[in-house]
């Protein structure tokens, strides 16, 4: 996989809003200008929109070409270093059919997003490319009050000062879905409410397993499946497998389809482990490590196979920033997620 160089001061960045276009409409366009402050003074980068990313959630619905655009006109810019996706949303495969896996290959560069954005990242991955799960501008560069330190110190150990091996620990703090601060101006100096962290959980499995990490939010890879972008079943081999569901509250039973689905394509048989995000619903939190275990250990015969649960990933907060395409170890026994490599050149 060809890896990126990370960002430095004066680094151009670029945002695109490449499923909903939530960002350029008048309730939201002051996170935009949040984020956008935060990168030009705390990171010394020089952020350009895109021209479409600010047009509205009608005129993008309408024009999933002129997402695909963005996307591909800020890698054919050699003075852009990395991309930045506005928020996720429910149809970014929709540009599927205006996208030059070329273009991406030739011209590599930091990519974030996550959510929706799962479908840009298995595009990365047919085109070679290195991408960085996690890191919306709407979510994170925005978050009001300030970028919660989890989130900062994942961020810049990754895609601004990437470490030779990074651990990535499970942050001592968190909150759920119910306790997000609605996005309005009047909300901005409203910090989100926090509790107290539970750990990384070992759901099954021992001892350490490396791989490189593949995956994404599960509730989009339905729309992937059967797709030129969906890895073939070979391509599985020795991953590790990354799962994190979206605040749209999964129900078990469909926890339960999806999983059987990704077993018989033979998907579950061939990874090395599993790193599941913290769900965003709190009733969910107990109930899918039972689904876990019920159709990997049981169901797919791999009781063996180690899931490191309540994963700072996606739709979970906070949340890190999580290279894929790069190799990482499960040590089972430490309950601990190490990154093996660099993150970025």
């Amino acid at each position: 996989m060809i890896k990126p160089k990370h960002l430095s001061p004066g680094d151009k960045v670029a945002v695109v809003s490449l499923s909903s276009g939530i960002l350029g409409e008048p309730p939201f366009i002051h996170k935009y200008h949040i984020a956008r402050e935060r990168l030009e003074r705390d990171y010394g980068l020089r952020v350009e929109v895109m021209p479409n990313a600010l047009r509205g959630a009608d005129y993008l619905y309408r024009h999933p070409e002129a997402r695909a655009q963005d996307l591909m006109d800020a890698f054919r810019d050699p003075s852009i270093r990395a991309v930045f996706c506005a928020i996720g949303g429910d149809d970014t495969i929709r540009l599927l059919p205006y996208i030059d896996f070329d273009v991406l290959r030739d011209n590599p560069k930091i990519f974030t997003g996550f959510s929706d954005t799962t479908t840009n990242h298995f595009m990365m991955h047919k085109a070679g490319l290195v991408s960085y799960y996690g890191l919306s501008v709407m979510c994170d560069l925005a978050e009001y009050v300030s970028i919660n330190e989890y989130s900062r110190d994942m961020m810049e150990r990754t895609i601004f000062h990437p470490q030779p091996r990074l651990d990535i620990p499970c942050s001592a703090f968190c909150a759920f879905e119910k306790e997000k601060v609605l996005w309005a101006e009047e909300n901005v100096n409203i910090p989100r409410p926090r509790r107290d962290n539970t750990g990384y959980e070992i759901l099954q499995g021992s001892g350490k397993v490396e791989g490189e990490l593949l995956g994404g939010c599960l509730d989009v890879f339905v729309e992937l499946m059967g797709t030129e972008i969906w890895p073939k079943p070979e391509e599985w081999t020795g991953k590790l497998l990354l799962l994190e569901t979206s605040e749209e509250d999964m129900p078990d039973d469909l926890l339960r389809w999806n999983l059987r689905g990704l077993q018989a394509q033979g998907i579950l048989s061939r990874v090395s482990g599993i790193v599941f995000g913290k769900p965003a619903a709190e009733d969910k939190f107990e109930s899918y490590k039972e689904v876990l275990r019920q159709v990997v250990g049981f169901e797919a015969g791999r009781p063996e196979l180690p899931i490191l649960y309540n994963v700072n990933v996606g739709h979970s907060y906070p949340i890190g920033l999580f290279p894929l395409g790069l190799r990482y170890e499960i040590d089972c026994d430490e309950k601990r997620l190490t990154l093996l490599e660099p993150a970025a050149l």
